[in-house]
């Protein structure tokens, strides 16, 4: 029975997951209006809005003892007070009490898992609208903006957006819900004390508005120090093997230090400011509630009717209540700023147009390979000048096409437009005489694979890297990439072979070895557009011999683009294009090449020149 019930309460959560709307159009909304939470609250309840309305409904009925046991307990001492005491009626009073305590179980639980539900279910949807967000943002704007950064918005803001709904849920409209009960009972019973129970309102709206300046500059601060200190960290953690080969511990310490201090001042002002307004608003609280005994009390002398003994008890319990209900609503503020400066920082990311949008977009089926770049030009966003100038040329389905030159001549910034990364400032790239703004990108990249001069791997074994993102593949495809690739030459010195875990970014193998990982996962794809940038490069030079053979066979029948320094390795291509300041200075093959003795010639000269010397040392 207990399987059952776990069964059956996985898959009811399982099913509220896959209704988890893309709340991207909320937090859009929200930055246009200074990213302040504005709709956001009424946005993201929108989808379960009547779950929610059925939930207070329960909050209602299970608070019922709050609004209960006052009435009956001012009726039982009027009731005590009479010249005749009713006993029986006394029996009833507290059968009634017993009861509305005895339902608060059951509708307790109902309105929890509703309200439970509705917001875990929120929570993932603010969490997936990020991570879709993330995923779909261009890699110029990945590039610009600090990973920590993105970290600390995504675990940081998200958690601060979720306890903000719950402040909302919890204690913000039971707040409001109970505020407005035990006003229209106070209404019913006597107006004149509705009327002074009033006047705290104002009193409060006055103290809120005092402390909201100062509290929203504080947690702005805090949230902006924060991202920093992230950014930093991540930073510090990447250049970890940098710094302690050079002894630099000290220095990144005291870097550290600065901000972690900078962190705690801006946390130490926030806690301050909302201590002082915790202390306001509690001062004024106490303050209205002896002010409201002594007016029950002046107006009982005073003979007005219906101030008896029972009802003074009872307008001093509703207004404790009442009291209670607006230092809720003021004490929740500061939980309200922290949220909504989380939804303002999440708002940044949400908005911005710098994305990937592939709808409406062709779809490649069967790519043939064909690459024709016509009159580009290219420049990075606020720079002036273009990095690729006049770039025209015609590459056919199975060509080989290597591109040499000098650091910073354009070689992976073309790579990069090939791939989808970066798109013309001017001009136009076809592929297969589509222009390649007009083409879905996720689809035409499931064509094409790239090996990069800095491999990439991922926690996890050798097997899973190499086949990541492959839902079908044989056994014999693996095969055939591990020997191609040269993998298997090392997969023996390892205890569990091609099960073995790599380590964080492959920390436990070689450059070598990653490198061999990364082709090998390049050729499983069997893609019909390859680029190696810079493949070989991490290779020594048995390893390069047998991973050049391996893809000297690879790309037969597939078109390749080869960024490489090492220009030995680019014999075979059928054409080599020579970069120069992002131009083509010139273009053939190698043969052709050498006997012009121009820009390429003088790159291979120079490069055996190095080798040579570096035989020596």
């Amino acid at each position: 029975m207990e399987k059952q019930r776990v069964k059956s309460e996985s898959k009811s959560f399982l099913e509220e997951v896959n209704r988890i709307p893309d709340y991207d159009g909320v937090f859009r909304a929200s930055a246009k209006t200074g990213g302040k939470g504005k709709g956001v609250v009424s946005g993201l309840i929108k989808p379960r809005i009547w779950k929610l309305i059925v939930a207070f409904i329960f909050y209602v009925i299970k608070t019922l003892p709050l609004y209960v046991i006052p009435i009956l307990t001012s009726a039982v001492i009027d009731e005590l007070s009479a010249e005749q005491t009713d006993i029986n009626r006394i029996i009833i009073y507290g059968a009634i009490m017993l009861f509305s305590l005895l339902q608060n179980v059951p509708t307790h639980m109902v309105y929890a898992n509703i309200t439970d539900g509705v917001l875990r279910s929120m929570d993932a949807g603010v969490k997936d609208t990020v991570v879709r967000k993330l995923q779909r943002l261009s890699i110029t704007y990945h590039s610009e903006m600090e990973s920590g950064k993105l970290q600390s918005k995504f675990m940081r803001d998200t958690e601060s957006v979720s306890q903000y709904l719950r402040t909302v849920f919890y204690s913000l409209i039971p707040t409001v819900i109970s505020l407005a009960i035990n006003v229209g009972i106070t209404l019913y019973n006597s107006p004149v004390v509705a009327l002074f129970f009033l006047l705290i309102v104002p009193i409060d709206v006055i103290l809120v508005r005092m402390f909201h300046g100062p509290i929203s500059q504080r947690y702005s601060d805090l949230r902006r120090d924060n991202e920093n200190l992230s950014a930093k960290l991540t930073q510090m953690l990447e250049m970890i093997q940098v710094t302690k080969a050079h002894g630099l511990e000290d220095e990144e310490i005291k870097k550290l230090d600065e901000d972690i201090r900078k962190v705690t001042r801006s946390g130490l002002y926030a806690d301050r400011t909302v201590a002082r307004f915790g202390s306001w608003s509690w001062v004024v609280a106490q303050l209205f509630n002896v002010l409201c005994l002594f007016f029950c009390v002046y107006m009982a002398i005073k003979g007005v009717p219906g101030f008896t003994a029972g009802a003074i008890i009872l307008y001093q319990s509703l207004f404790s209540q009442i009291n209670g209900n607006v230092q809720a609503v003021i004490n929740s503020f500061p939980q309200m700023a922290s949220g909504k400066e989380a939804i303002r920082s999440l708002s940044e990311i949400m908005d911005s147009d710098d994305i990937e949008d592939s709808k409406g977009k062709r779809k490649i089926n069967g790519l043939r390979g064909d690459v024709k770049f016509e009159k580009v030009y290219y420049r990075y966003p606020d720079k002036e000048e273009f990095v690729i100038k006049n770039f025209s040329l015609d590459v056919k389905a199975g060509e080989c096409v290597a591109f040499v030159g000098a650091s910073g001549s354009g070689k992976s910034t073309v790579m990069n437009m090939i791939i989808g990364f970066l798109k013309p400032t001017e001009g136009a790239l076809y592929i297969d005489g589509q222009n390649i703004c007009d083409v879905d990108l996720s689809n035409y990249r499931s064509h094409l694979s790239v090996v990069p001069q800095n491999s990439v791997l991922f926690e996890g074994s050798i097997k899973e890297n190499i086949t990541y993102g492959l839902k079908k593949y044989s056994e014999a495809d693996l095969e055939n990439a591990i020997e191609r690739a040269n993998v298997k030459e090392f997969l023996k010195d390892l205890p569990n072979g091609i099960d073995s875990n790599v380590g964080e970014h492959g920390g436990k193998l070689s450059g070598g070895q990653k490198q061999r990982i990364a082709i090998a996962r390049a050729l499983i794809r069997n893609p019909q557009i390859l680029i190696l940038d810079e493949a070989t490069s991490a290779l020594d030079n048995v390893s390069e011999y047998h991973v050049q053979k391996a893809i000297e066979s690879s790309i037969k029948g597939r078109t390749t683009f080869i960024v490489a320094h090492r220009l030995s390795t680019i014999r075979s291509a059928d054409r080599i294009v020579c970069m120069d300041k992002g131009e083509i200075a010139e273009t053939g093959t190698y043969e052709e090449l050498m006997a012009l003795k121009g820009k390429f010639y003088e790159l291979k000269k120079l490069s055996e020149f190095n080798a040579e010397n570096k035989e020596t040392e």
